[in-house]
């Protein structure tokens, strides 16, 4: 299967790649291996130096690399800008701090000299989603390879142009050859990738069914892996919100990208006293949301990324309207060119639905009404999930200790959850486990070795 590059608001195809066949990805594997051993050995003021460069060439590209971003998956430009800055900013940080977080670590104990060291494992594998497609593989990288590791990508089909640009980035930056590398692989074709003794360890932002798939074969080879599998991150809205404040980030945080974000709000849940308000405030912030050119800086709701994300995301709304949720606005593609979808809001949603079980990627709001605050803790905690969620309240104590009984890796009060590369970044249950950014991060794929001196 051919990777194929189409602008998802246009249905125009950009760019065709074959994909590889089984000589050409086990060449690339070698030549990957080769290098691990010189790039492990190079000086980490040396890694952390070259990351720094590979953010200044972020920013020096950003124009061109956000334009492929937007035309290749639908971004609004203004956004794609942002995600390419985030990339420059998560690379500076490890290049500022991957030293730190390196540094042996001193134990006291019977022997003359003992210590913790941190060492690079090898070649990690990416897997990575289509919705940030620099973002989230930056995330990874950054990290492994100031750590010494090095690294191969096995970006979704619809992206391969954000993923061979990606790969341009680090040899731009000066990075030894065969450091990074591009895979022109299919998703069929991972599973070899990660049996395949050259590879260290795998990590993986996608579906929750791509995840346990991943960490069967991982586990089966005696391979560490990291899970970002997504979520249905609650929103929850108690009875002392500052509406305004809290309705404009409701718009943001469940539309951003199209609601194509595994940490994007998905439930709203409202105690009762403040519902209605609320309910009323939000739709008309969501009606006004534009549909358009993504290019087009007035556009405020881009398309989703192919096609037959568009037509599960509507049998799941029509399948939840049936059993009965409550349709406020949208609900329904839009005519015309482009994979684009209403800005959807969905009321009475019950457990059952699928709109409650399932995780809706893309600009649908689901809104549940919680009797009071106990409740409305419960109805959060009420999912499969675990990776994001935040809490609105006037009262930040009030907040501090919702936020502690959440389920979730992370939980944000008055704000909504976004990733930053000087917090750890994952989640519980359905939602995976292991951590990326901050100190955690780069910590998950280093041997933490033990030295014992006499």
């Amino acid at each position: 299967m051919a990777h194929q590059s189409i602008n998802p608001a246009t249905g125009e195809t950009l760019a065709t790649f074959d994909t590889w066949d089984a000589s050409s990805l086990q060449r690339a594997l070698t030549s990957v291996n080769d290098a691990n051993r010189s790039w492990a050995l190079t000086p980490i003021s040396e890694r952390c130096g070259l990351m720094r460069r590979a953010a200044h060439q972020l920013r020096e590209d950003k124009e061109k690399l956000a334009t492929i971003i937007t035309r290749e998956m639908g971004k609004l430009i203004g956004e794609a800008e942002a995600e390419v800055e985030k990339c420059a900013l998560g690379c500076e940080y490890y290049a500022e701090r991957g030293a730190g977080f390196l540094q042996d670590e001193i134990i006291e104990t019977d022997a003359g000299k003992s210590y913790v060291c941190y060492q690079p494992i090898g070649t990690v594998l990416a897997v990575m989603p289509w919705n940030f497609p620099f973002w989230q593989v930056f995330r990874f990288a950054a990290p492994a390879l100031v750590a010494g590791n090095t690294a191969v990508l096995k970006h979704a089909s619809n992206v391969p142009q954000c993923a061979l640009a990606i790969e341009d980035i680090f040899k731009k930056a000066g990075f030894p050859e065969n450091v990074f590398r591009t895979l022109m692989i299919s998703a069929s074709q991972a599973q070899s990738v990660i049996e395949n003794p050259i590879i260290k360890a795998v990590t993986l932002t996608g579906s929750e069914l791509a995840g346990r798939q991943v960490a069967a074969h991982a586990g089966a080879n005696l391979k560490k892996s990291v899970l970002e599998l997504g979520g249905s991150d609650p929103f929850v809205v108690l009875d002392d919100a500052d509406l305004e404040h809290t309705v404009q980030n409701a718009v943001t945080s469940r539309f951003l990208n199209a609601g194509q974000s595994c940490i994007a709000a998905k439930r709203f849940i409202a105690v009762k006293s403040i519902a209605d308000k609320f309910l009323q405030q939000f739709r008309i912030a969501v009606d006004a949301l534009k549909p358009g050119d993504p290019m087009d800086r007035a556009t405020t709701l881009a398309p989703l990324a192919r096609l037959d994300l568009r037509d599960e995301l509507h049998r799941q709304v029509t399948d939840s309207i049936a059993a009965g949720a409550r349709v406020i606005i949208g609900c329904a593609p839009v005519a015309g060119w482009g994979a684009f979808y209403q800005a959807t809001i969905l009321a009475d949603i019950k457990p059952g639905m699928r709109a409650y079980e399932e995780e809706l990627f893309g600009p649908v709001a689901l809104v549940i009404i919680a009797e009071d605050e106990a409740d409305a803790l419960r109805i959060a905690n009420d999912t499969r999930f675990g990776l994001g969620g935040s809490v609105w309240t006037r009262d930040r104590q009030r907040g501090e200790t919702f936020a502690r009984q959440m389920q979730a890796g992370s939980v944000f009060v008055n704000g909504f959850v976004k990733s930053d590369p000087r917090l750890p970044f994952g989640g519980i249950k359905a939602s995976g486990y292991g951590r990326e950014l901050s100190r955690h991060g780069i910590l998950e794929f280093v041997n933490i070795k033990t030295v014992w001196i006499r």
